[in-house]
């Protein structure tokens, strides 16, 4: 008889159970466990929270909100950088059962408009500006045509004050005690958009049960206690920031540190060093951004343990490089997605070196893996590449107000369909070998640009590297490489595709090698590959018309 196939399918089994609490519950039991221990650090304007008077801060901002006439229910937007507001309110509308709708620090007015809109926010609380981004212009640009936004807030106006002065009035308090008792782990609690590369974003609707398991899992993921002390410079409008952030410390006591309201790659290092940080997070540009210092090696991170690398594919001479220099020899990697939550899969500490780089470990605790031949939705026997889909508590409750955009990507049985392509080997670990969409397809054979940029960083002169398909005449797609060299090397574009020669299969060598300093990014660090596209294509002088995919 033939021998079985092992199929790729994963189910996370877990002796934990999942949190059948929402935000509020939770961050009130674990304030009561850790009184003293410090919750909220903002390094900027040096405040510092305990977790009895960060319980007790958010509590009173909670019933300011509802003072104002917000219900539950309702959506408030927060528009501004990473700062000690931000993750008060993030636990402060859950706790009143609002619905927190993130804003991107980087949209501009047509796009802010359209968030607001869209969403039906009544009430907005707002950094007056941001680096170039001048917030108040924008807001007072696009008001008119809001109906629902009822009122705005500007941050260190004096407006956030008088919010905690109403939820310090008389009965306040009470009226948000009712409202808690009726809250369920199931309510709606988070707006988040997702960037499309085409067409308006979408906003993931998510429930405490969603982003407080997923938070709380990812903490144990990290190992982390009470005494950790976890360093945040990606952004709280985003999932990395909010859930593997924010989140994950609380659900354990840890501290939550904000280094600076954008990212800083010295300003990171310098917080780190002063505030003794265990665990450090990033995108692999910001791990690059801060190894590339010329003074890198005078911070003392010897307190670093843990951290997350994630958001995007975590090249493996970066993630080396971030174990044996900067002391995070338990980091690890997680793979997920706004609708999920984020996080589906995660490295453990205990992995050997190789799982925990070339991999994005295997599914998280109580959370299904497949993957499948897009086409058939055929399960496909391990080792094959196909879409990746997860089912389980972290799949969103859907794209808000937009049921047929959700039924495109969760099917009949709650899979949700992630249009990235990866592979899951015989231990269950899962490569992420390419998005759907960015596969090139070179002469009939398929080329995963993932795998050409992980063999250009093993070139000790390239320090960043993306590779993208473009339109040829004969191939329907060639590869266009875009190179970062590290400061003081020099190479030529044939010499790049010199080192390729012998070493990969010819036609994953680059036909076209583009240098630059810096690449086209969103404000989290996600590299814009349609932006490269249309660049390359532009300079290039290559025809499109004709060159549409169809696969």
């Amino acid at each position: 008889m033939p021998r079985p196939v092992a199929l790729s399918y994963s189910h996370g089994v877990s002796s934990i159970p999942l949190l059948g609490e929402t935000i509020g519950a939770n961050l009130r039991r674990i304030a009561a466990a850790h009184p003293d221990r410090e919750a909220l650090v903002d390094v900027t304007s040096g405040q510092r929270w305990t977790y009895a008077a960060f319980d007790a801060d958010t509590d009173t901002l909670a019933a300011g909100l509802i003072a104002t006439g917000i219900g539950v229910g309702d959506r408030v937007g927060i528009w501004a950088p990473n700062c000690a507001e931000w993750v008060l309110l993030q636990y402060a509308t859950a706790k009143a059962g609002i619905i927190l709708v993130n804003i991107n620090p980087a949209y501009r007015s047509h796009e802010l408009s359209y968030a607001l809109a869209q969403s039906g926010v009544r009430l907005l609380i707002s950094a007056e500006s941001f680096k170039t981004s001048d917030y108040q212009a924008m807001v007072t640009e696009v008001r008119p045509t809001l109906s629902d936004l009822e009122d705005v807030i500007y941050l260190g106006t004096g407006r956030w004050d008088d919010l905690m002065t109403a939820g310090r009035a008389d009965g306040a308090r009470d009226r948000l005690t009712e409202i808690e008792v009726g809250l369920s782990a199931d309510d709606a609690i988070n707006i988040q958009y997702t960037s499309g590369t085409t067409g308006f974003p979408k906003g993931a609707t998510l429930s405490h049960h969603n982003i407080l398991n997923n938070g709380f899992f990812i903490g144990e993921g990290c190992r982390y206690t009470e005494a950790d002390r976890v360093c945040i410079p990606v952004p709280f409008y985003h999932c990395f920031g909010m859930v593997l952030g924010n989140l994950a410390c609380t659900t354990h006591g840890a501290a939550i540190v904000i280094p600076a309201p954008g990212f800083d790659p010295a300003q990171t290092l310098r917080t780190v060093q002063a505030e003794r940080c265990t665990s450090l997070y990033g995108v692999p540009t910001m791990f690059i951004a801060e190894l590339a210092l010329p003074d890198f090696a005078s911070y003392d991170l010897s307190t670093l343990r843990t951290g997350i690398m994630a958001g995007s594919p975590c090249p493996v001479e970066v993630m080396k490089r971030v174990v044996s220099e900067m002391n995070m020899t338990e980091v690890t990697i997680c793979y997920g997605m706004t609708e999920t939550s984020p996080v589906s899969a995660q490295t453990t500490p205990d992995d050997d070196m190789e799982r925990r780089v070339a991999t994005v470990g295997r599914v998280h605790p109580h959370v299904e893996v497949k993957i499948v031949d897009p086409e058939t939705g055929r399960v496909l026997p391990r080792g094959e590449a196909g879409e990746m889909c997860t089912r389980g508590y972290s799949v969103m409750l859907g794209y808000w107000t937009e049921p047929e955009k959700t039924a495109e990507v969760i099917d009949a049985a709650r899979w949700m369909h992630t249009g990235d392509l990866a592979t899951m080997d015989e231990g269950g670990y899962l490569n992420i070998v390419g998005r759907i969409k960015d596969m090139v397809i070179r002469g009939g054979e398929n080329v995963y640009p993932r795998e050409v940029e992980e063999f250009l960083y093993s070139h000790p002169a390239i320090e960043d590297v993306q590779v993208i398909g473009v339109p040829d005449v004969k191939y329907g797609e060639e590869l266009c490489a875009w190179v970062k060299l590290r400061p003081g090397e020099t190479l030529t574009e044939q010499d790049v595709r010199d080192y390729c020669r012998g070493k990969i299969a010819h036609y994953k060598v680059p036909r076209y090698v583009r240098f630059s300093s810096d690449f086209p990014m969103t404000v989290t660090g996600k590299v814009q590959k349609f932006k490269m596209r249309e660049t390359s294509i532009a300079e290039l002088g290559l025809e499109t018309a004709s060159q549409t995919r169809t696969a």
